[in-house]
């Protein structure tokens, strides 16, 4: 088992809601159409406790064995626990809402502004895996169906409107604070339509006499990246603007809130090629001159590092790629003004002789920021000998560097790399992890689209 650590690579590019989306935040129709004898038994508007394991179907009545009024959550201080609650009903709800009182016991209490209420919202999805096989790559649409599924925590939308013969959950995290005393937290969560309560749920949360850390204490790696730009292009600002840094705070703070160690930078253009819907650009500039030198901007790399340590996330810098997704390397040819790019793989001199000059000037970067030590350069699902060629380069340029990767496990990249990360589908030996750990190297597993489960 590997101890608290985990995921190595999930791409956190998700937009984080601002009051002026609320308005024009709509679902895409559902497909599946509501099957009326699902709907027969049921005469009026219901409200339940659900389980938080539970996505419920928006098109059906929720698929709980028994109405449930009550919930008990157990937490240590400084600990968040979530529970759902579920509304399914026959007709229409107008204005549906549901509001949270203080929790008490005796004197003391956790307040309700320590408690975050959300509705869950839907998104569009297709079948998946259902030949369990995993779903990487082209998916013929005629072949899956669609449907909605429940994803979207939406804490700032006040009320809805709940169509007739439909369901809706909504999302209560309750953040317990260090300094609460040990003991059981009771309150109410009131449902209601407009001004008519439609149900009052108990909450009670057991306080145990145990602290959690702050989560930049944290034993627990957790590296989701950052898209930063998908972010500009949502809100159609310019990239790395202050108006970018302030839409993206709430957005990165819940990523260091979680745990988040590691910052996600882009040091060429299109690490990815075109996998992701908003591409990556470089927050490096390269610049070839007139005389055939180089010049390295690196003021875009040092806004986006410094803003994300002020969020929380100061751990580790994981810098992609030097082996993308498309071997072709973009840079600004000042003679010519105009864009050019060097088509070149790992062992081959081109490709040494270009990564060598920008190395060299990124670690005197680095050292000057007092950043070196904890910047990896990283590389995602690249073959081993591509990895042990790109390394070669990368120990000429400062052997000192550090290397990531995400990717398959290889017994002979496991003294090279300083934080690996293996599909969850493989295993690490036991010695390896104990050696790594013993070394201090970061030791994950991450999941994606080729896993069956």
């Amino acid at each position: 088992m590997i101890k608290l650590l985990f995921l190595g690579t999930f791409l956190f590019s998700t937009v984080c809601l601002n009051a002026q989306d609320t308005e024009s935040y709509q679902e895409a129709p559902n497909p599946v159409a509501v099957n009326p004898v699902l709907w027969s038994e049921v005469k009026a508007p219901q409200v339940s406790w659900g389980s938080t394991d539970v996505r419920y179907k928006k098109e059906e009545p929720a698929a709980v064995s028994g109405i449930k009024k009550s919930i008990n959550l157990t937490a240590w201080k400084g600990e968040k626990v979530s529970a759902q609650l579920v509304v399914w009903t026959p007709e229409t709800l107008n204005n549906l809402t549901f509001t949270v009182s203080d929790l008490t016991s005796g004197s003391e209490s956790i307040s309700k502004d320590d408690i975050r209420t959300s509705f869950v919202r839907y998104v569009m999805t297709d079948e998946l895996n259902k030949d369990g096989l995993g779903a990487c790559g082209y998916r013929n649409s005629v072949d899956f169906d669609s449907t909605l599924v429940a994803d979207v925590l939406d804490h700032l939308t006040p009320s809805l409107v709940i169509p007739a013969n439909s369901a809706q959950g909504g999302w209560i995290s309750v953040r317990v604070p260090q300094h609460a005393e040990a003991r059981k937290y009771t309150g109410t969560v009131t449902v209601r339509n407009g001004d008519t309560a439609l149900s009052e749920l108990k909450l009670t949360v057991n306080v145990k006499n145990r602290i959690l850390p702050v989560p930049s204490e944290w034993a627990f790696h957790l590296d989701l990246w950052q898209n930063p730009y998908a972010v500009a292009r949502y809100y159609g600002v310019e990239p790395f603007s202050d108006k970018h840094f302030e839409l993206m705070r709430p957005l990165m703070k819940l990523y260091a809130d979680a745990g988040g160690k590691v910052i996600t930078a882009s040091i060429m253009h299109k690490p990815w090629n075109g996998q992701t819907y908003d591409a990556f650009e470089s927050m490096v500039t390269w610049l070839k001159k007139v005389d055939g030198t180089w010049y390295f901007d690196y003021t875009v790399f040092d806004k986006w590092v410094e803003f994300m340590m002020s969020t929380g996330v100061r751990k580790q810098i994981s810098c992609f790629s030097m082996v993308p997704w498309r071997l072709s390397f973009q840079y600004f040819d000042q003679a010519s003004n105009s864009f050019k790019y060097l088509n070149a793989k790992p062992g081959e001199a081109a490709y040494e002789e270009f990564w060598i000059t920008m190395l060299k000037s990124f670690a005197q970067h680095l050292k000057k920021k007092g950043w070196f030590e904890i910047t990896h350069i990283a590389m995602d699902e690249r073959p081993m000998k591509d990895m042990q060629e790109t390394l070669k380069v990368i120990r000429k340029a400062d052997k000192d560097f550090k290397v990531s990767l995400a990717g398959t496990y290889h017994a002979e990249l496991v003294d090279e790399l300083d934080d690996y990360c293996i599909t969850i589908a493989e295993r690490f030996p036991p010695e390896t992890i104990d050696s790594r750990r013993e070394a201090g190297k970061v030791t994950t597993y991450y999941t994606c689209c080729s896993e069956p489960f």
